[in-house]
């Protein structure tokens, strides 16, 4: 059995991908997927009150709420994943969070992006010839 250890009992390599979430569903993380999932059900509820309303039927909201959940997490998936594929794991979160702040500026502070660079222009370096 060949070990991975020395005789001090460090590792001989290091693991890449150990800080990293695991997919869940169709390419999500785990908090991918409860976002996704949140924002489905709060579209399938509101769909299904007025559904609801129109044909006296409350059975309609769970209904619509479950029919919502399920195709978000499947079209959901798959966009996300081919938003994400080829680019590092937390680019989805700043690119998220870049437009965010460039949208509601006010809200940056709150939502993290205080300190994202938000100026796009060239860069000079300020060296005077000598």
């Amino acid at each position: 059995m060949h070990n991975e250890s020395r005789q001090d009992q460090t590792l001989t390599f290091l693991p890449h991908r150990l800080n990293r979430q695991p997919v869940v569903v169709r390419g999500l993380t785990a908090d991918e997927l409860w976002i996704c999932t949140e924002i489905s059900a709060a579209l399938g509820l509101l769909a299904g009150l007025p559904l609801a309303w129109l044909t006296s039927s409350v059975a309609m909201v769970p209904t619509l709420v479950l029919v919502t959940i399920a195709s978000g997490v499947f079209f959901g998936g798959s966009l996300l994943r081919r938003q994400k594929r080829g680019r590092p794991d937390a680019w989805l979160y700043r690119q998220l969070q870049w437009k965010l702040c460039r949208r509601y500026p006010f809200l940056a502070h709150h939502l993290g992006g205080g300190g994202l660079i938000l100026h796009s222009g060239a860069w000079g370096i300020r060296r005077s010839q000598s």
